[in-house]
């Protein structure tokens, strides 16, 4: 079930029952002045602060007591929604994380935005975690490492949607599938309830729709509510981006049978959600192992 809902989530929210939901993501205005179609994030600091108040106190409500949440944030008034989170609500921070976006506004005096923030806390110290689920290819071979991927950090460097890109919408702050392909993976399971206050876009329902999750998107605007609608629609092709490290070749795979079993493990977890990557990766290893894959059945498994 995925539910696209128009209205204000200050109203909305309410009309979700306690301790039901298990995964939030919220992506609100920063209160910079972006043109949001209908309305203009530019609210009194003060107005601001309650207002994020409001709407985080409406999802500690609805968490469940093993439910985690999400925020992006804006630089200036973090410090100030870390407070809210830890001291006023007593939820339990997990991390700070870092998206780390390849292009940003450009600067003449000052540096360069490069990064946006997001703030994971949980209601409890009991949340869940699937971190197998969230895993990068290791950058060597080693008996002792964890074949099945490392531990991907708190920095996420993934691009930002270009507006030349298959798959943009219309909307000024879309992000990335693959940054909330992670958290949905990371902090979720199959059938779970995911709820985005701040729907935008649409990006965090289109992903729940191809991870077998529940969700609804709370959007106040009535364009991108049908957008979104059109968007969930759309058949699927794999997601509009990637951690580029979901590509690595592991360097050392040395032995033939090692590095066969490998590769088909490697395209079922990392890949699975990006059927498009899968022939860039597959000739990246070409290229790496072409020496080593000579006169072996694993060069029979390219020609197939």
């Amino acid at each position: 079930m995925t539910n696209i809902i128009l209205g204000d989530c200050l109203i909305e929210l309410k009309s979700i029952k306690s301790d039901s939901v298990d995964l939030v993501i919220a992506d609100p205005p920063y209160n910079v002045g972006k043109n949001y179609g209908n309305n203009s994030d530019n609210l009194d600091f003060d107005e601001y602060i309650q207002f994020t108040k409001n709407w985080l106190t409406e999802c500690h409500r609805m968490l469940k007591t093993d439910g985690t949440i999400y925020v992006f944030v804006g630089f200036r008034y973090i410090s100030y929604l870390y407070q809210i989170l830890e001291k006023e609500l007593g939820l339990n921070f997990i991390n700070w994380i870092s998206w780390h976006y390849t292009q940003g506004i450009g600067k003449t005096k000052g540096f360069s935005p490069r990064h946006d923030d997001i703030l994971m806390f949980s209601k409890s110290t009991n949340y869940k975690f699937n971190l197998d689920a969230i895993r990068i290819p290791q950058k060597f071979y080693r008996k002792v490492n964890n074949m099945r991927g490392a531990n991907p950090g708190d920095v996420w460097e993934i691009s930002h949607i270009h507006y030349c890109q298959k798959g943009r919408q219309p909307h000024p702050t879309q992000k990335p599938e693959a940054l909330i392909e992670r958290m949905v993976l990371a902090s979720s399971n199959e059938g779970d309830l995911v709820v985005d206050p701040f729907s935008g876009s649409g990006t965090t329902l289109r992903v729940c729709q191809q991870l077998n999750r529940n969700a609804i998107g709370i959007e106040l605007n009535k364009e991108y509510v049908e957008q979104t609608k059109e968007r969930l629609n759309c058949s699927f092709e794999g997601f509009d981006s990637i951690d580029e490290r979901m590509l690595r070749v592991p360097n050392d795979l040395n032995d033939a049978e090692i590095r066969k079993e490998y590769i088909q493990n490697h395209v079922t977890w990392f890949l699975k959600n990006h059927p498009d990557r899968i022939n860039t990766f597959l000739n990246d290893v070409k290229t790496k192992y072409s020496e080593k894959n000579k006169g072996t059945q694993f060069e029979l498994f390219f020609r197939d």
